[in-house]
């Protein structure tokens, strides 16, 4: 497995790292199998130390979890244990989407794009009500069932997450409701 270590304005040492891999690496062998790579992010703001950590899967899902704390150890335990927490909760689910899938995830290649904030400024009316580009990268869209799309969202807690269903073959959006439940949004068949 492939680790990805870094600080973001802070200096990770060698010690911060061996611990990183040790208690990651036995959290990940514990539920999730065969994880690809991982990348763990340490940040300081004002008096406490963020951690943010992404991991991939060989089954295609991406788990990712967030720690804060004043001390860097306990930011990074914080968020170990909320990624132990997630894989714990997902490990049945896990196990069966790699024995039940044939091949793995695919992913079609995609742009998005970053727009920026509206000030309802009369400069916004004289364009047209066009939207000013600020940022433009790309991302990638799996190819997954809407089961598939829900764990793949909860592990990687986003708020919505946008696929290509692998039964109709159309995009389709998964998001989270303000009632805690999940939306599907899955267009109509062109006629």
């Amino acid at each position: 497995m492939r680790y990805q270590i870094s600080g973001k304005g802070m200096d990770v040492g060698d010690a911060l790292q061996i611990h990183v891999k040790s208690e990651l690496g036995e959290t990940l062998e514990k539920y999730a199998g065969r994880p690809t790579d991982a990348t763990v992010v340490f940040s300081k703001a004002a008096y406490e130390y963020h951690c943010e950590a992404t991991v991939h899967l060989s089954t295609g899902l991406t788990a990712a979890s967030t720690g804060k704390s004043p001390e860097v150890y306990a930011a990074f335990e914080a968020c170990r244990e909320k990624m132990d927490k997630q894989l714990r909760r997902y490990k049945r689910r896990l196990k069966d989407h790699g024995r039940s899938r044939q091949t793995p995830v695919e992913f079609d290649g995609a742009a998005s794009y970053i727009l920026a904030a509206s000030d309802e400024s009369d400069e916004a009316e004289a364009d047209g009500l066009a939207p000013i580009i600020i940022a433009e990268t790309e991302t990638k869209v799996p190819t997954l069932s809407v089961g598939e799309a829900v764990m793949q969202m909860e592990l990687s807690a986003a708020p919505l997450l946008v696929f290509r269903n692998e039964k109709s073959g159309r995009v389709n959006v998964v998001h989270r409701r303000d009632d805690g439940n999940f939306g599907w949004i899955e267009p109509a068949a062109a006629n």
